[in-house]
């Protein structure tokens, strides 16, 4: 009687835990149409035409994920399936605007291969000597403005959904849908290696 009573208490506190898990389940699917929609208001819609399927490269860890969070939710199903993250406040609606922008300068240099996307959800120069010398500076003063940026909008994003401890999937999230919808052509990182569109 008091093992079968210790078992139904144990069984009881596995589920409670279970369920606060849940409850804080990063969003993975929301996080992505976040990400799209924030990426089309930042690089427009002109962006979408042509693309090619996302890169093979570095996707494993990706597909791993989704199966891995496949088995939990026939096992756990996730209270926040139907989750959305909030993308509208004040702070990211700016960070949004200054990226759009500035993109107008940076869509030449991806273009011309000078500047690519890194994995880690920024960008970076990739091929200094495509840019005459006298461009170089403002370049550079460019790439780290937009970095900036996007290393606020990540914080800003999991600070406005009350999960600072999200920004590291917020940033992994952006960083592949970044580089899977850039346009062909454009350059991009995976695991220190640049590959092209």
């Amino acid at each position: 009687m008091a093992r079968a009573r210790w078992l139904l208490t144990m069984a009881g506190a596995v589920t409670l835990a279970a369920c606060v898990t849940i409850n804080v389940y990063f969003p993975a699917a929301a996080a992505e149409k976040a990400a799209d929609r924030i990426i089309d208001e930042v690089w427009g819609e002109q962006n979408r035409r042509g693309q090619s399927p996302p890169p093979s490269q570095g996707t494993l860890e990706h597909a791993l994920q989704r199966v891995l969070t496949a088995m939990l939710d026939v096992v756990l199903p996730p209270a926040q399936a139907q989750a959305n993250l909030d993308i509208s406040t004040p702070a990211i609606n700016g960070l949004q605007s200054s990226m759009a922008k500035r993109h107008q300068s940076l869509e030449a240099y991806y273009d011309g291969g000078a500047v690519g996307l890194t994995d880690e959800g920024l960008i970076a120069v990739r091929d200094a000597k495509a840019v005459p010398l006298q461009q170089r500076p403002g370049l550079n003063t460019l790439v780290a403005a937009e970095n900036r940026d996007r290393n606020a909008l990540y914080q800003a994003i999991a600070q406005a959904n009350g999960h600072p401890e999200w920004e590291p999937d917020i940033r992994a999230t952006f960083a592949r849908r970044w580089i899977e919808r850039a346009k062909k052509g454009w350059w991009f990182e995976s695991r220190g290696a640049w590959g092209q569109r």
